[in-house]
Formats: C-alpha cells, structure tokens, sequence
C-alpha cells in the first residue's frame, strides 16, 4: 500500500509521545524525517528512537526536501501560522496542532495560501476522530434523551510549572488557547451550530497576564445553552455532558481516552435508568490516516476543513474579547 510520506517540524513532546505513535500505527503514512530549528542532537535521537531516516538542521531544508509530502507541525501556537505558510508555499500538505493560530483571521490569511498552492490542512485535534462523539450523535438524534437543552464541556489539570509556554503571554499561551479550546470545539461538534453569545470570565496570573482559569457561558438559536471551563489550577477532568428534556449523556473521557487504552465511555441515563457503552479507537491514529487517505486519493475536501477551524477560533477571540471587557461578545 502506498504511504504518504511525513515531515515533523521541531521535537515537541507531543510529536513523541502522541504523533509519531501513531504515524507507526498507520496503514498509510510513514514519517522519513523530522527536523529541529535548535537542536539537531535531540533530532537525531528521536530519528534513531523511532526508526526515522533523515534528520535536518532547520525547517526549511525539511521543506525543501522533494520526498516529503505532508508535514505535521507541533510548534508553539505563535509559529503556527508562519510555518503552515512556507510550508504550503512548499507544496507540503499539514497537519498543525490547535489552536491553528492565534486569530482567526490568521486563518482565514492560512487558508488563501493553502488553497492557492493547492495543499490540504487540517487541525490537529485529534478528539473529534475519536467513534464515541459519533455515537453520542447518533442517541441524541433518535430522541431518546428528548430535544437537547444544554450541554457544558470542561478541560483541566494542575500546571505547576510557570516557566511552561502554555503561561507565555507571546507565545499563545492561556487555558483557553490550549485546553479550553477542546470543550468550544465538542459543544459545537456535538450541538451542530454556532453560538450567537459569548460571555467569558478568566482568571489572570497577576505576573504573567495569561489566563489561568475561565468558565464561558454560550447561547444558540432556539434556546439552548452551553458552559466550558478550562484550569491550570484544578485537578484533571476531561469531559462534557449533553442534558435533555427526557434524559443526559455524560462522556467523562471526552479528550482523552488514549489515556485509558482508547476506551471512550458514553453514560446515558433516563427516567433513573442508567446504561454505560464503552466504545474504542484510536483517535490519533484515525486523524493520521484520515488525512492521509485524502492525499492520497487527491480530495480537495477533509472532514475537519479550514470553515471548522475558522469557526471556532473565532468563538476562542470572542472568548479573550469577552474577559477583556468583562461583557458579553455577540457573534451573529
């Protein structure tokens, strides 16, 4: 089977503990070279590691290789939108970690260049290909826990280390940009609309001015309401809940089921009868290959397109406008 043939710009633990995992894992990628704009040694260890075959000194000899075909970008948040453009400039297909930028008019800038140099991109979050979300689609759409009122998201776990980027105020560093993101993503994913308000309301580290906390409160057409919370100051939940007329669904491991050998749980319950169904997979791996494929089979179109990603990172400026003023934010 032919594979599509993979790039990584920098060594990010992510790249080696989650990405790289599962480009092994798949059926129809390989990653051949990985680069580091610092630290050549540490990409050589990691080519070694993970059975690579080519390591570069920059970013730009990556690119400038003609064997690569797609890139997967874990930089951090402010490099994501400069390195998505010389990539795509390089004819390299991207997969780039969220949030895709730090505006979204960033990404709408992203999505002119991609498209003009004919190359798909996709965000990287990975929950969205996890089979639970769609299962938890398809109860709510046989009525069984009546019409859907409200449905609250929450993303959190206790960062100690303020010398972490995610606290770096130039760097795209804030709870919402890295965790809170995820819940804005599902309660749009899952309630298949987007929100008219936004009312946010952050907590900010006096000395750093990055928002540690925050809890938002959305509102939809006919009514239905949303809430998510993101901390660095909380212990770990990774979960959302969709609330109905005649019943609920909770998903505790909403984001993060890999952490449970990828066994996601959907807990329905109604009229005090409670049912438990595990569903599993691979959600790295299924964003790998999803992608993949679609290069492979020359689509112009991705599941999780540009619209998406766009979507909701204006839901997130919304989020930061709202905290700055205190207000809420109206997006229609």
């Amino acid at each position: 089977m032919k594979k599509v043939q993979w790039g990584i710009l920098s060594t990010a633990n992510i790249a080696q503990k989650a990405l790289i995992p599962a480009f092994l894992r798949a059926d129809n990628a390989e990653v051949v070279g990985i680069a580091s704009g610092s630290d050549l040694k540490k990409a050589e260890a990691i080519a070694q590691q993970f059975g690579i075959d080519r390591t570069y000194d920059s970013y730009d000899r990556l690119l400038n290789d003609p064997d690569i075909d797609a890139v997967y970008i874990p930089l951090p948040n402010h490099l994501h939108k400069k390195w998505v453009m010389e990539a795509a400039k390089k004819g390299k297909h991207i997969l780039c970690e969220k949030p895709a930028a730090i505006h979204a008019g960033d990404v709408v800038e992203m999505r002119e260049v991609c498209e003009a140099h004919g190359v798909l991109f996709m965000e990287a979050f990975m929950y969205y290909f996890h089979p639970q979300h769609d299962r938890v689609k398809q109860i709510v759409d046989s009525g069984e826990i009546g019409e859907v009122a409200f449905m609250r998201a929450a993303f959190s776990f206790l960062l100690t280390n303020k010398d972490n980027i995610r606290m770096d105020n130039q760097k795209g560093g804030g709870s919402i940009y890295d965790i809170g993101c995820y819940g804005i993503h599902s309660i749009r994913n899952i309630l298949r609309s987007e929100p008219e308000t936004v009312f946010v309301h952050g907590v900010k580290d006096p000395k750093l001015g990055v928002e540690t906390d925050a809890v938002g409160y959305l509102t939809f057409k006919d009514g239905v309401r949303a809430t998510f919370d993101s901390s660095f100051s909380m212990a770990h939940r990774s979960e959302y809940e969709v609330i109905g007329t005649e019943g609920r669904i909770t998903v505790p491991r909403a984001y993060r089921p890999d952490n449970n050998g990828g066994d996601g749980l959907v807990i329905i319950e109604k009229s005090g009868v409670q049912r438990t169904e595990t569903v599993n997979g691979d959600q790295y791996r299924n964003q790998v290959e999803h992608l993949s494929q679609a290069i492979l089979d020359g689509k112009t179109q991705l599941d999780h397109d540009f619209e998406n990603t766009i979507n909701n990172m204006r839901v997130i400026d919304a989020c930061y406008e709202s905290i700055d003023k205190g207000q809420p934010i109206n997006l229609t």
